[in-house]
């Protein structure tokens, strides 16, 4: 598969574009699936890029629609082949979170809200290591180890030179002060993101405790753009340990950017935030030094 070629996307193209012309035919996706002899959730869930098509059903339904163009039809079959690709992340096997990586992959932006941990985008090889192993029971050392590689080569799009992703991060303070791994682990993991904080296309802003509540005080969201607004609509994504949420209806997604809008008005500065995350950093240098009760008695 080409390396432009993204099938997360390419079904969601696809998705949009089987949607516009059932609706330009004047039917009901009921009337739709009726046709075409399938179920109604099915015509959902390809309308909606989160079921590959074959190019057969393609044909069939610029058939049912009334598309004769035959350049449309070979370029809606062809987009129905890509997506029917595996992306990289398929290498690693069945793994969570593959069609959130799929969209991440693609887009153009991102603005994300975490409470509790580092975002997995900015975390340290062994802070991934530590979150991994203490937040997902009974995983295996080889489900670990597969999880953790997923997770580094996600953070390529941030290095990426040609397209890096433009990301903007509020971290709760809870983040900052939450234990992983150890006082070691968490100055490394600090040091890592005031230095990935400094570089132009990323900023990063905390939301101390003093800020009090704020609207998003019940957990994490991220926001996803993308560079043809037209034919991919913007992402909410909502992680949840069993089953994630993903919502593009336009009202939801505006409801989400005016709380971030908010969160970041609250937040400290990004440059506030950098000395703040130092002054976090060196409890953690201090707390390394300092021996344990005990040590070094005889």
């Amino acid at each position: 598969m080409a390396a432009n070629i993204n099938p997360t996307v390419r079904r969601r193209h696809l998705g949009a574009e089987l949607r516009r012309l059932r609706q330009d035919s004047g039917l009901t996706s009921t009337e739709a699936a009726e046709r075409l002899m399938v179920s109604q959730p099915k015509i959902s869930l390809l309308e909606n890029g989160r079921r590959t098509i074959s190019p057969r059903d393609v044909r069939d339904l610029c058939a049912i629609y009334g598309v004769t163009d035959p350049q449309v039809i070979d370029s809606l079959m062809q987009m129905a082949k890509e997506s029917g690709q595996p992306g990289w992340w398929h290498a690693y096997g069945d793994i969570p979170q593959s069609a959130y990586i799929g969209l991440e992959t693609d887009a153009t932006s991102l603005h994300t809200y975490e409470s509790m941990t580092i975002p997995v985008l900015l975390q340290t090889p062994a802070y991934a290591c530590a979150v991994i192993g203490e937040t997902i029971p009974q995983l295996t050392a080889e489900q670990a180890g597969t999880r953790l590689k997923v997770r580094l080569r996600r953070q390529h799009r941030i290095y990426d030179p040609t397209r890096p992703l433009r990301l903007w991060v509020v971290l709760d303070e809870s983040a900052l002060r939450r234990v992983v791994g150890s006082p070691d682990v968490m100055r490394e993991q600090l040091e890592h993101l005031n230095a990935l904080g400094a570089e132009p296309h990323i900023a990063v802003q905390v939301l101390p405790y003093p800020a009090g509540a704020h609207p998003r005080l019940s957990g994490q969201f991220s926001i996803l753009r993308f560079a043809d607004s037209s034919a991919t609509a913007p992402v909410v994504y909502l992680e949840r340990f069993t089953s994630d949420l993903y919502l593009e209806k336009p009202s939801l997604v505006q409801h989400y950017s005016v709380l971030h809008d908010h969160l970041q008005a609250q937040a400290l500065s990004p440059g506030s935030s950098r000395g703040f995350i130092t002054d976090v950093t060196k409890t953690y240098i201090d707390e390394a030094a300092t021996p344990e009760c005990g040590a070094g008695e005889r």
